[in-house]
């Protein structure tokens, strides 16, 4: 089953992209889950993770030029100093609205990355190379929503409180021994500290 489920993706990642009734064309991957599961694995902070994430930034900020409505942030795990993380570079790029970025689908399928209808009411979700095996997650997120603010909220809270940012690493093993096939799983379990930090940075 899993041969047929990787066979499915492949093809689906090759084929033309598919007519919207409007004209538009329907992104790859759209109104699917994730065939291939990558592992849960993590790793030592790698002081190379910024200079990577800055590499992808000037790449993004041409690519994305028409739709940027705000910057391109670096964000998750591999961007707090010193945290264990999965080796996996997080972008979070600013957007008017996700109807307003839509055209933006096509044009980074073209450049490697394969989008996924993953929380799509909130962002558009994009992985490279494969879902199989990942270096960067990219999201594209308005920049005026909660997830925005939460998100850079997050992230800038650990960078100034180490004692927090301890205890993260701490949850992260656990769940990444106990999960380390299930990434939803392990997202899941990191919920309740992730909103109770976020509560704390907002305050």
């Amino acid at each position: 089953a899993r041969c047929n489920l990787e066979h499915h993706a492949r093809q689906q990642n090759g084929r033309a992209l598919g007519r919207l009734g409007d004209g538009r064309q329907e992104p790859r991957h759209a109104g699917k889950v994730f065939a291939v599961r990558a592992l849960v694995k993590l790793v030592d902070y790698d002081p190379a993770w910024p200079a990577k994430f800055a590499a992808e930034k000037d790449l993004l900020s041409q690519w994305l030029r028409p739709w940027l409505f705000g910057p391109i942030e670096h964000v998750g795990s591999t961007a707090v100093p010193g945290l264990r993380a999965k080796p996996v570079i997080d972008i979070m790029v600013g957007v008017e609205t996700l109807a307003a970025s839509r055209d933006a689908i096509a044009v980074l399928q073209d450049r490697g990355y394969q989008y996924w209808d993953y929380k799509s009411d909130v962002m558009h979700w994009f992985c490279k190379p494969s879902d199989e095996f990942r270096t960067h997650h990219l999201h594209l997120v308005p920049l005026t929503s909660e997830l925005w603010r939460a998100r850079l909220a997050f992230r800038d809270y650990l960078r100034r409180e180490s004692g927090t940012a301890a205890e993260y690493v701490v949850l992260k093993d656990r769940l990444a021994k106990e999960f380390r096939h299930d990434r939803e799983a392990y997202t899941e379990g990191k919920r309740e500290f992730v909103e109770r930090v976020v509560a704390q940075a907002l305050e």
